[in-house]
């Protein structure tokens, strides 16, 4: 099966390839340097040059609270139409099946927890990254009705939020986990006593090792058909002010840890609710926390040269 994975050189998309090729499947990998799926053009040519049979949709763009205040525009716009057009060539070219990526971000601020896939629609997201999540949450509308007028066998799913080898650590448009490992380590190696956190600490997320989420993407391409939207998570929370202290024990950062509470906290929880996972394709997180978080720990010591100066 010819297989496309958008954002396939991405951080995310790294790992779902490697994982594609442990099932024995070479993928095609679309780059944004190659094909803007921002514009309908080039998303036309990406389908022509490859004539996809699967196409796992993940290129997006993405980042922190930061960058989501900074680009609330950019992020709905190019979020909305690459995925737009991802939707209507892979309906042109009779592409037998599409997974979309949808986001945690999709969900409503105050949402029971843990978040389950029905309570998608039940409220606004949380503000900060609600023009990133609504048009996320678009695409699962356009998913359905595409399967409904047109056949085209397309499945969405809501993965929480990533973490591991190979992250972005940039720290203008990080997420939490590897701007707190970079500022901790940096603060470390400057004698700093301090790292100033934005919020107060007291809202928990739920956190997904990136191979973990690459096994789950792979399999419900090979395993799922069907119209409901699936979470992939861990079905664990951890407060952000006990995430602090566990990557400061990681790093060895021995400082003080100072909240800045004129910052915002985003969504006050973030717990999934992963039993439709399980049952519809077998799907379970097994990468411990403290693993994972070490694992990306080492990780970014060796490539921190990179992001020297930045």
């Amino acid at each position: 099966m010819r297989t496309l994975v958008t954002g396939g050189g991405g951080f995310l998309g790294t790992h779902v390839v490697d994982r594609l090729h442990a099932e024995g499947i070479e993928p095609i990998v679309a780059r944004r340097r190659d094909y803007d799926l921002t514009r309908w053009e080039d998303t036309e040519r990406l389908f022509h040059d490859t004539k996809p049979e699967l196409v796992l949709h993940l290129a997006a763009e993405v980042g922190g609270i930061g960058a989501n205040r900074a680009n609330p525009g950019r992020y709905w716009y190019a979020n909305l139409m690459m995925g737009a057009h991802v939707l209507e060539q892979s309906r042109l070219h009779g592409v037998d099946k599409l997974v979309v990526l949808g986001t945690v971000c999709a969900y409503p601020k105050f949402a029971p927890v843990p978040f389950k896939e029905e309570d998608l629609w039940n409220g606004y997201p949380e503000e900060t990254n609600a023009p990133y999540g609504v048009a996320k949450k678009a695409l699962l509308v356009g998913a359905q009705t595409y399967r409904e007028q047109y056949g085209l066998h397309a499945t969405y799913l809501l993965p929480v939020n990533l973490y591991g080898p190979g992250d972005n650590f940039d720290l203008e448009t990080s997420h939490v986990i590897p701007a707190l490992i970079r500022k901790m380590l940096e603060s470390q190696e400057r004698g700093d006593h301090e790292v100033v956190l934005w919020g107060d600490g007291s809202p928990t997320r739920e956190f997904l090792y990136v191979e973990d989420c690459a096994e789950g993407i792979v399999l419900a391409a090979l395993r799922y058909d069907g119209t409901e939207p699936v979470n992939l998570g861990t079905g664990e929370e951890i407060a952000i002010k006990d995430l602090a202290e566990l990557i400061g024990e990681a790093t060895g950062f021995e400082g003080e840890i100072v909240w800045d509470t004129s910052k915002p906290n985003g969504q006050p929880r973030r717990k999934l609710d992963t039993s439709r996972a399980k049952e519809l394709f077998g799907f379970e997180a097994r990468t411990p926390f403290r693993d994972g978080i070490a694992r990306t720990v080492a990780w970014y010591r060796e490539h921190a040269s990179a992001y020297a100066g930045r």
